[in-house]
């Protein structure tokens, strides 16, 4: 039976009888078929990609290309899902026009659901701008990657009170902005919490708590593949780079000791004709 693609509408009511709404990152054809045969509701195109795909210190140096061909990927692997995405620094930053015509490329170009950009109070113009042109926008605030320099890091957001305040009128100029969604990213859960009862747009989290209408992990975290570093938040739920890296230390063993391949792995010719062959090399 094929699943059906949950829309925005469906997400409303999920918030609305508390359900929680489960949500990924993925960059790729196989992954998102994974995410889709799991039931995952929402596909995030993150651009931690640069990160997770690219090898990239952060995610400053990615671009609307490849954001663009990795939502492609995506869309071609979970057809049937969400697909959110991400627009990448200097996509949207520079002018509402920059932002509405990038926000369309990822509509036209890769067929997703929505995008999502980062910021508060300071990007209601884009949003706007964005929502006025007929794109369904996800916001995210708290700690917010592409502009982390100017957090001092990428550090935990909203643990003083004043810090809190700011977190809660980022969330409130999101949605009065007309963002349909909000993602909220390494926030303490009792501001998390207040946040989604106040908003009437689901209010997802990724290291925000649970105390809100879902939850966001990037994949490579979740199944253990990316092993440069672990953030407080993350559960892993495999090790996936354990068992990659004994397979392939497995094959190099294999191939010096030339037990592989063996006969069951290699095609024959068809009967009678390596016996043709050798008496046409033997005249």
């Amino acid at each position: 039976m094929q699943k059906k693609k949950l829309m925005i509408h469906d997400f409303m009511k999920m918030k609305q009888e508390g359900q929680k709404i489960a949500w990924l990152t993925s960059y790729d054809f196989p992954t998102a078929q994974f995410a889709e045969a799991a039931g995952m509701e929402m596909i995030l195109v993150g651009d931690s990609l640069g990160m997770c795909v690219y090898g990239y210190a952060g995610t400053l140096p990615v671009t609307m290309e490849q954001c663009i061909l990795h939502c492609e990927a995506v869309r071609r692997g979970a057809p049937n899902t969400f697909v959110v995405g991400d627009m990448p620094l200097g996509s949207y930053q520079v002018s509402d026009a920059d932002a509405v015509f990038n926000a369309i490329r990822f509509l036209k170009e890769a067929s997703v659901d929505a995008v999502k950009l980062e910021g508060g109070t300071r990007v209601v113009s884009r949003i706007r701008a964005i929502v006025d042109a007929g794109v369904l926008v996800i916001g995210h605030i708290g700690l917010t990657p592409q502009s982390s320099g100017q957090l001092g890091g990428h550090k935990a957001q909203g643990r003083t009170m004043e810090s809190a305040k700011l977190v809660i009128e980022d969330a409130l100029a999101v949605q009065k902005a007309g963002a349909q969604m909000l993602l909220v990213e390494a926030v303490p859960p009792e501001v998390t919490g207040l946040i989604a009862k106040k908003l009437s747009i689901p209010v997802l989290s990724i290291g925000a708590g649970a105390d809100c209408d879902g939850q966001l992990l990037i994949v490579s975290d979740l199944i253990g593949q990316f092993t440069a570093f672990t953030p407080k938040f993350v559960k892993k739920y495999a090790h996936v780079a354990e068992i990659i890296t004994e397979a392939m230390r497995q094959y190099v063993k294999e191939v010096k000791a030339g037990q592989f391949p063996t006969d069951e792995h290699c095609y024959h010719m068809l009967e009678g004709e390596a016996e043709r062959l050798q008496k046409l090399l033997a005249s």
